[in-house]
Order: C-alpha cells, then sequence, then structure tokens
C-alpha cells in the first residue's frame, strides 16, 4: 500500500529558536553600512534560486517562480517596502554568487550545513527537513535503510552540487552512483526504471509522490538523516541577519507563516 504518511509529522522549529535568531546585536558604531540599509535604498531585494525544488521554489515556464520561500519573500519584501528581483542560478552556484555580491540573498529549500556556514550566515532555521529516500513504490520495502540502498545492484541518482549529491557519495559506497544534471526531470528517470533510488528531503519526497504516481517517500517522518531548511545570508552583516530573523519570529507567531506551509504542504 502507498504510504501516506502525516504531513503534520514534518516538524517545527521551535517558537524559542526563531525568537533567539532575532536576537543579534546591531553592528557597532562606525561599522560597514547593512545590506538591510542598501537593499531599502535601491527599493529592489535580488533573491538567489536554484528554482528547480519544489514545494520550494520552482521556476516556471514563464519564467516567473512559485512555492513556499516564494509566498515567504512576497511577505518578506513587502516588510521592507521593496520589490523582489530573482536571480536564477544553481546548486553548485549558490554560494559563488551570494559571495560575489550578484544577490542579497538565497532561498529554494536550502538545507543548513557547517560547510556553507564557513562561508556564508544562516537564517533561523524554519523547518525541520532530513534526507528520505524516493523510489517506485513496489520497491518501498527494499530501501528503508542506508544499507539496504547501498548494494551493487542498486541505482542511486542524485542532482549535482548540494546536500543530496553530498549525502550520496557519503553513504553509498557499494551502490551504483549516477550524477543527473536536472532535479527536475530525476523523478522521472525513477519512473522509467534508469534509476533505482533518490535521496532527498521530505517535504520533496512527498511533493514528488502527489505529482508523479508509481513513486512514493519511504518514511518521511523518519529521515535517514537529520536536516533543517533556512534561508541563506552575506557573512558577517549582522544587522540584516537580525531583521531577517525577526521577521521570521514574526511571522510564524502571527500564524502567516504556517499558512504558507500548508497552502503547499497539505
Amino acid at each position: 500500500m502507498r504510504p501516506t504518511p502525516p504531513l503534520r509529522s514534518l516538524l517545527w522549529i521551535a517558537v524559542a529558536a526563531l525568537t533567539l535568531g532575532g536576537c543579534a546585536m546591531a553592528p557597532p558604531q562606525g561599522a560597514a553600512t547593512s545590506r538591510l540599509d542598501a537593499v531599502q535604498k535601491a527599493g529592489v531585494l535580488r533573491i538567489c534560486t536554484p528554482g528547480d525544488y519544489k514545494p520550494f521554489s520552482f521556476q516556471k515556464p514563464d519564467a516567473s517562480y512559485e512555492g513556499i520561500d516564494v509566498d515567504l519573500m512576497a511577505g518578506f519584501t513587502a516588510s521592507l517596502s521593496v520589490k523582489p528581483e530573482w536571480v536564477k542560478t544553481t546548486w553548485a552556484n549558490l554560494l559563488p554568487d551570494l559571495r560575489a555580491g550578484k544577490c542579497d540573498m538565497a532561498v529554494g529549500g536550502i538545507s543548513v550545513s557547517t560547510d556553507r556556514q564557513k562561508v556564508a550566515f544562516f537564517s533561523t532555521a524554519y523547518m525541520v527537513n532530513g534526507k528520505t529516500p524516493i523510489a517506485r513504490c513496489a520497491d518501498v520495502a527494499k530501501y528503508q535503510t542506508v544499507a539496504q540502498i547501498d548494494k551493487p545492484e542498486v541505482r542511486v541518482i542524485f542532482n549535482p552540487g548540494g546536500s543530496n549529491e553530498r549525502f550520496a557519495r557519503a553513504n553509498f559506497k557499494q551502490a551504483k552512483l549516477t550524477l543527473h544534471g536536472e532535479n527536475v526531470t530525476i523523478f522521472d528517470e525513477l519512473l522509467a526504471n534508469r534509476a533505482d533510488v533518490f535521496v532527498t528531503e521530505s517535504a520533496e519526497a512527498i511533493t514528488q509522490q502527489k505529482l508523479k504516481p508509481g513513486l512514493c517517500a519511504i518514511n518521511p517522518d523518519k529521515p535517514l538523516q537529520y536536516g533543517e531548511m533556512a534561508w541563506l545570508l552575506p557573512r558577517d552583516d549582522v544587522a540584516f541577519k537580525a531583521y531577517v530573523d525577526q521577521w521570521l519570529h514574526l511571522s510564524l507567531a502571527s500564524g502567516e507563516f504556517q499558512r504558507v506551509m500548508d497552502r503547499w504542504l497539505k
């Protein structure tokens, strides 16, 4: 039977964590002007996103974007009285583009990692979203654990440049690994029986099992690896991070944050 775990099993970060995230101190007097001031002066917030990750950020055929982070960014930019300007990037170029100043922040289902933390700031995490396998529904019982997946006869597929690739390469030493360049079409490879398993975040696995009949998320309420989602911010801009964290806290406290999540995950 196709598993249908309750979406409420995706655990949200406690309000207290968001509150603490908003308590960062302002930069000392005489410090460089914050990006917060520059964005308000320009009237535009430039947002990097790969745009290939449902339900967080997905670029439609007309080049517009939709998803959880897109809706949240509408509220966030309104709080600054600025307009969002979307900057298309890839997972491999996400950090380089942010560090090069091509955008003011990055969103779109970004996993928190210590590697990224070395060169950038994260907002306070807004969602727990661990690594979950997705496979053809007939094969769910075969791929319950890392050990069951990591066998020579199993074809594991993954997209480049992000946490999915890092997880696959770190955990699957015997399985046959295939790098697939497009996250949008990776699920079709499973349906066409050209790959067996893709390990991604719980929210994406649940979303794709709805969109792709024949595919099933495997135990999304009990992920293979703990993970959190957050927005990626320029390093050392404490004032900007403090504003982002405080906005997230107030959005969650008001119920608007949950309404956006329910719109996409129910």
